[in-house]
């Protein structure tokens, strides 16, 4: 099924396997680019096929490679090699919260969920603060090479501006469909910040393929020539997303003014709050606060007050 991406945008194409070894290349390339450095905890939820999890395991992480259930089992884990769990990867709930450094899902796990908010709410989950994820997706534009492939021309007047694209594939599966703007959309929803979006290739399959009939060994050169490439992100069969989950803010202190306020970044009041020293006057359009009045002013003993908007 990942071959047919290319198969259907260059149908006349004589030359699929050159192409592909590159693709494959290309994708192996830019996953050891993303990795961090030193020995992660990472999570896979890339599916049977994609080597993602050897391929971290083997750069010295510890890798957790969820597998969806049905179909042929994974097969024995090595002593280096992931840990294999068969899961739906929906649910991590054998997962705790902010347990992994890293999440991969890559060879379009997120077009393969059709529920794919639910699937990246459970990817936020299990990311620690600064932990980061590397996806990749079916693009609109696969999308809609398979409509015209298969003459649904009256749906690809609204399929840009659709807010969710589900395209029915060759062998009958379903897949789901991102332009940039729709895969900024799912991975900010559940919390995380996106640093970029890029195809998978840039080059083209016809360039490709004739410059490695022309050198066989220039694949290397090929493949630092497409990480280096800069491209549309709205190009391309499939798109490659590389997120990250915000780190908490750090606690501000306001300093004492005429209110004599202490606020943390959250909006809650700190437990240092010192009498004001002056009148009281509206803070407009300020967070949350409690105040505290000084018992001269008031004739009274000093008492907290909660302030709304003011």
């Amino acid at each position: 099924m990942q071959h047919a991406a290319t198969e259907i945008t260059a149908p006349d194409t004589d030359n699929l396997p050159a192409y592909w070894q590159f693709h494959e290349a290309v994708a192996r390339a830019q996953l050891a680019a993303w990795l961090p450095p030193g020995r992660r905890v990472l999570v896979d939820v890339s599916g049977r096929r994609a080597p993602s999890a050897e391929l971290a395991a083997r750069a010295g992480h510890s890798v957790v490679r969820v597998i969806a259930p049905g179909g042929r089992p994974p097969g024995p884990a090595q002593s280096a090699g992931p840990v294999q769990v068969i899961a739906d990867l929906c649910r991590l709930d054998f997962l705790a919260d902010g347990c992994a450094d890293g999440v991969i899902a890559d060879d379009r796990a997120l077009s393969m969920q059709l529920a794919a908010e639910t699937m990246i709410a459970e990817i936020a989950r299990v990311l620690r603060p600064g932990g980061r994820v590397l996806a990749c997706v079916d693009s609109l534009v696969l999308g809609m090479a398979v409509l015209a492939d298969q003459h649904h021309w009256a749906h690809l007047v609204d399929l840009p501006h659709a807010e969710v694209v589900l395209v029915p594939w060759p062998d009958g599966s379903i897949t789901r469909c991102y332009g940039p703007d729709q895969a900024r959309e799912l991975f900010t929803g559940a919390g995380l910040k996106v640093h970029r979006i890029r195809p998978r290739t840039a080059l083209s399959e016809s360039t490709v393929t004739h410059l490695l009939q022309r050198a066989p060994d220039s694949l290397p050169k090929l493949v630092r020539a497409e990480l280096a490439a800069r491209s549309d992100s709205s190009l391309g069969a499939q798109l490659v997303i590389s997120a990250s989950k915000p780190r908490p803010r750090k606690g501000l202190t306001v300093p004492f003014g005429v209110l004599g306020l202490a606020v943390d970044a959250a909006g809650r009041v700190r437990t240092r709050v010192k009498p004001a020293r002056r009148n009281l006057t509206p803070a407009v359009d300020a967070p949350a606060v409690a105040v505290i009045l000084e018992a001269a002013e008031r004739g009274e003993d000093a008492i907290a007050l909660a302030a709304g908007r003011r």
